[in-house]
C-alpha cells in the first residue's frame, strides 16, 4: 500500500480537513489547522505531503520522523500542526486496514465512556447572569465539568477592584451550579506573573477544577512560581509542540494537568508519549480541543486508552457541527456529559463528502478580536 494523494478542505466555521488517499482506495482523514492561520498550515501540509507520497502509510512513526526531522529547521506551530493532521489521517488509514479503532492499537481501553467538559461563554463579553444561565443549561444537559475564561484585559499590575470583579463573577458561577460540578478557569496566558498568584489566592476558596495557562507558556519558570503559590491545579499545553516541549513542564513540575492539542502537538502518538511521561509525574491529561469533529474524534481515541485522563474539552456549537452533524454520516453523541468510547475502525467516523462540499470556504477566517489596554497598548489575547 502506498500514499498517492493529499486533498485539503477549508471548512466553515474555521477548520481545515485533510484527506489522504492510498493506491488501494483506503482513505484517512485528519484536521491540521491553526485558528487564523489555516491557509498557511494548508500549504505546509502539501509541502510535507510531498515528502511521504509513495510511502507505506502503515509506518506512522517512520513517516513522522521524515516530516519532522527531514529539514534543518524543526518544530513550531505551523509545521507541527501540519504534521499532526497528516499523522491523524495515517492512523485513520491504519485502523481501517486492520479493522479496529485506533485505541485498540495503543494498548486497548482504560474506560467505557469519556467525560466531557463544556465551554460556558455564549457571547462576547457576557454578563455574570448570562454566564450563570449558560452554566446551568449545560448542567441540566448532564455536564458535571465546565470552563469559563478570564475577563479582558488585565494590566500587568491591576487594581483590587479588578480582582474582586472577577472573583465575584466566579463566586456567582459556583453558587449557580453548586459544589458537585467542576469549573475550570482559562487565564489564556493573559495574566502577568505578578497578578496570577493574586487571582489564584482569591479564587482558591471556590475550588476551581484547574487554572489553565495562568501565564504565557514560553517561560516555564514563571509558571513554576505561580504553581508553587497556589493549591489550585495548574494546566498548560495547548501552545506546546511535541513531547520535547512537555518534558520541561514535567521536570520542573510547572503543571499537574497537561493539555496537548492533537492538531498541534504532533498528533495521536505524540500525545500518547506525552501522557506516558505525565503519568511518571502523577500528572493528568485533558486534551485541548476548540476545533472540529475530526480533531475531537482523534482526541476520543487517546481519551479511551490512557490511564491518566481527566476530561475532554469540547466547544459545543449550537448546531452540533463540532460533533460532525451534517458532516459525518453518524455524528458523535454526548449523553449526560459523556461520550461512549468509539467502536468503528480508524478514527471512528465516515465523512459524507457530498455534504462536506456545502461547508467549504476560502479559509480566510482570522481571530476576530484584539484587546487593548485603556492607554491604547495591545493586551494579550
Amino acid at each position: 500500500m502506498k500514499i498517492v494523494r493529499f486533498e485539503t478542505y477549508n471548512i466553515e466555521p474555521r477548520w481545515l480537513f485533510l484527506k489522504v488517499t492510498t493506491d488501494e482506495g483506503i482513505c484517512g482523514w485528519g484536521e491540521p489547522v491553526i485558528e487564523g492561520r489555516s491557509t498557511i498550515v494548508e500549504e505546509a501540509v502539501h509541502v510535507l505531503g510531498k515528502m511521504i507520497v509513495g510511502e507505506d502509510p502503515m509506518n506512522i512513526e517512520h513517516l513522522w520522523q521524515i516530516m519532522y526531522r527531514g529539514s534543518f529547521y524543526r518544530g513550531g506551530a505551523i509545521i507541527c500542526s501540519a504534521i499532526s493532521g497528516i499523522e491523524q489521517a495515517l492512523w485513520d488509514i491504519k485502523g481501517k486496514v486492520l479493522g479496529v479503532p485506533v485505541w485498540q492499537l495503543l494498548g486497548g481501553k482504560c474506560r467505557d465512556r469519556i467525560r466531557m467538559y463544556a465551554h460556558i461563554t455564549p457571547i462576547e463579553n457576557p454578563t455574570v447572569d448570562e454566564i450563570c444561565e449558560a452554566a446551568k443549561d449545560k448542567v441540566a444537559k448532564g455536564y458535571d465539568a465546565l470552563k469559563t475564561p478570564m475577563m479582558l484585559p488585565i494590566r500587568h499590575i491591576d487594581t483590587m477592584a479588578k480582582v474582586e470583579q472577577y472573583v465575584n463573577k466566579f463566586a456567582a458561577l459556583r453558587e449557580a451550579v453548586g459544589k458537585e460540578v467542576d469549573i475550570a478557569i482559562d487565564f489564556h496566558g493573559r495574566v502577568s506573573p505578578a497578578m496570577a498568584p493574586i487571582f489564584c489566592r482569591e479564587l482558591e476558596q471556590y475550588y476551581p477544577m484547574f487554572v489553565e495557562e495562568p501565564v504565557l507558556p514560553e517561560n516555564i519558570d514563571a509558571m513554576v512560581r505561580v504553581t508553587r503559590s497556589t493549591t489550585i491545579p495548574i494546566a498548560t499545553g495547548e501552545r506546546l509542540f511535541t513531547p520535547w516541549a512537555f518534558r520541561e513542564v514535567l521536570e520542573k513540575q510547572a503543571a499537574t494537568v497537561l493539555q496537548p492539542d492533537l492538531s498541534h502537538c504532533g498528533g495521536i502518538l505524540s500525545t500518547y508519549k506525552i501522557a506516558a511521561m505525565a503519568a511518571n509525574y502523577y500528572a493528568s491529561i485533558a486534551p485541548h480541543n476548540p476545533l472540529g469533529p475530526i480533531a475531537l474524534s482523534s482526541c476520543l481515541q487517546i481519551d479511551t486508552c490512557i490511564p491518566n485522563f481527566t476530561a475532554q474539552e469540547n466547544i459545543r456549537l449550537e448546531n452540533d457541527l463540532d460533533l460532525g452533524k451534517g458532516i459525518f454520516k453518524k455524528p458523535i453523541e454526548i449523553k449526560d456529559g459523556y461520550v461512549d468510547i468509539p467502536k468503528e475502525p480508524g478514527l471512528g467516523f465516515e465523512v459524507d463528502e457530498d455534504v462536506l462540499k456545502e461547508f467549504v470556504y476560502d479559509g480566510s477566517w482570522t481571530c476576530p478580536v484584539e484587546f487593548f489596554e485603556d492607554d491604547g497598548s495591545l493586551a494579550d489575547w
